[in-house]
């Protein structure tokens, strides 16, 4: 991030009051009798209502309309494992987002717990305030755990915003982009750089709406999720895990026509795209601050996801890399001349 957006991005949280976020009142509090109705003696009227029919909540208070976003801070985007208390800008953020896009009341809760089943428990604790659930920025695959054990337990909706938000948007992308270069999703070869929990439930995605899981490769930290590995893996990657003799990025991506950067900038090199398929579609979606040179013509690119402090809103041409540091743009390539195929 260049000093001058740094120090933009300070002030802009500073001042004129700290933060992004505040709570407004929504009815009059002008007069005593404003004050009365607020509180008490007035207030225990609706609490008396609730008590009787729980349901009349949603008239009485601002549950329907509250979200709660809520994380611990062990992976928030491009920054890590940084811990809750600083992770809560991004979640001011996101609640910004909400209300403005969305008219969506939101609390950021920053919750000081890396154990899971104590992170149920506290978000679980939480129901008869929100009525609904926005995970934010936990790591896997503690998160995937998580997610499953509130949405057994509790009656809102919850939904973590960095596996399903990422998914909605990149399967939109592919789709459309396949329809563009002629492609149909059941023959198309994938594969997905990175093994987290966006990576993963891209493809889940994308599996359901009609990509054959024979034809996608997953890769990690640790090179390609194959069937025997045993080191870093666990129950989610496994679902992905391939017959294959291929053990790197550089081995399963020639013929690929659709790649999912999802995990670190600069994974995919120039002469692994000359190796792509014609008309590839390329989402990168990884922090990044480098721009590549690209042996291929892009054709039109649309922007997928940006979620990295300091990430720049330029355009390139490369279809190697991002539009910003951890922007993503979906980027279909035309065949390279033939001297470049292998």
């Amino acid at each position: 991030m260049s000093d001058s957006l740094r120090d933009a991005a300070l002030e802009y949280h500073q001042f004129p009051k700290p933060g992004k976020i505040s709570v407004t009142p929504t009815k009059a509090m002008a007069t005593q009798r404003d004050l009365a109705l607020a509180y008490s003696p007035g207030v225990a009227e609706p609490c008396l209502a609730i008590q009787a029919d729980p349901s009349t909540a949603a008239l009485y208070t601002s549950r329907g309309n509250l979200v709660a976003v809520v994380t611990n801070g062990t992976a928030v985007l491009g920054l890590g494992n940084i811990g809750a208390l600083a992770g809560k800008p991004v979640m001011e953020g996101k609640g910004c987002l909400f209300k403005k896009f969305a008219d969506i009341d939101v609390f950021d809760i920053e919750i000081n717990e890396t154990d899971p089943d104590k992170l149920v428990e506290i978000i679980a604790s939480l129901e008869p305030t929100f009525g609904g659930i926005n995970l934010e920025d936990i790591k896997a695959p503690e998160c995937f755990y998580i997610e499953k054990k509130l949405r057994e337990r509790m009656s809102i909706p919850v939904f973590h915003d960095d596996q399903h938000g990422t998914a909605i948007v990149a399967a939109a992308a592919v789709l459309n982009g396949l329809t563009l270069v002629g492609k149909d999703i059941g023959s198309v070869k994938m594969v997905v750089s990175g093994a987290g929990a966006a990576a993963l439930a891209c493809t889940d995605l994308l599996v359901s709406l009609g990509l054959k899981k024979e034809h996608i490769f997953v890769t990690d930290g640790k090179g390609v999720v194959y069937l025997g590995r045993t080191e870093g893996m666990d129950e989610n990657k496994a679902r992905y895990a391939q017959d294959t003799s291929a053990r790197t990025l550089a081995d399963v991506i020639p013929d690929a026509d659709v790649f999912l950067g999802l995990s670190a900038g600069g994974v995919l090199k120039p002469e692994m795209v000359a190796k792509m398929a014609p008309n590839p579609l390329i989402l990168a979606m990884a922090p990044t601050r480098r721009r590549k040179s690209c042996p291929r013509k892009p054709r039109p690119c649309g922007p997928t996801r940006s979620s990295a402090p300091g990430a720049r809103t330029t355009r390139t041409r490369s279809t190697t890399s991002s539009a910003s540091p951890s922007s993503s743009a979906v980027r279909s390539t035309s065949a390279p001349p033939r001297s470049t195929r292998r």
